[in-house]
């Protein structure tokens, strides 16, 4: 298989996979969407955050994570404190409610990944996910470092690629 049509493949496993993300969606509770159990997952590993810091880690735009994070603090499970440093900005917190919301999603998401992968071994995968992270890791700075040129076109490259189309 050619570089070309390598990367082509990747490509569109990652569009197959969001198929898989739909479906783990689907087994988030009816009251916490995915950009919210987002923001309780950020704050389970990282509790005690400002919103600006929370939207980097998200990714997206503070008035996105501003609605996540309404919605999240409307069910009780995130308080926004005064931060002592500087009082026109908030701290996040899960609360009590919050941790049991994230572990009600873990379990959830965990039986179902162990029934979807039953049939893969253990090996496989701890290699999934050691592959997942190194790829993780290869875009871990995509949004501050400055883009990279497309390769020059190879040999085996043809007509309709995405640096042609």
């Amino acid at each position: 298989m050619g570089e070309q049509a390598l990367y082509e493949e990747l490509i569109r496993q990652f569009s197959a996979f969001g198929a898989v993300r739909r479906e783990m969606g689907r087994m988030l509770p009816g009251d916490c969407p995915a950009g919210s159990a987002a923001v309780l997952t950020l704050l389970a590993r990282h509790d005690g955050m400002r919103m600006s810091k929370l939207a980097e880690l998200l990714a997206v735009d503070m008035s996105v994570t501003s609605r996540h994070v309404a919605h999240v603090a409307e069910r009780g499970w995130v308080e926004r404190s005064p931060d002592p440093a500087d009082k026109r900005s908030r701290i996040l917190h899960l609360t009590p409610e919050g941790r049991a919301q994230v572990d009600e999603m873990s379990l959830r998401t965990t039986r179902i990944l162990a029934e979807r992968l039953s049939d893969w071994s253990d090996d496989d995968v701890d290699r999934l996910t050691r592959l997942m992270a190194r790829l993780r890791a290869s875009f871990d700075d995509c949004r501050s470092a400055p883009a990279r040129p497309a390769p020059p076109p190879g040999p085996e490259q043809t007509s309709r690629t995405p640096a042609n189309s």
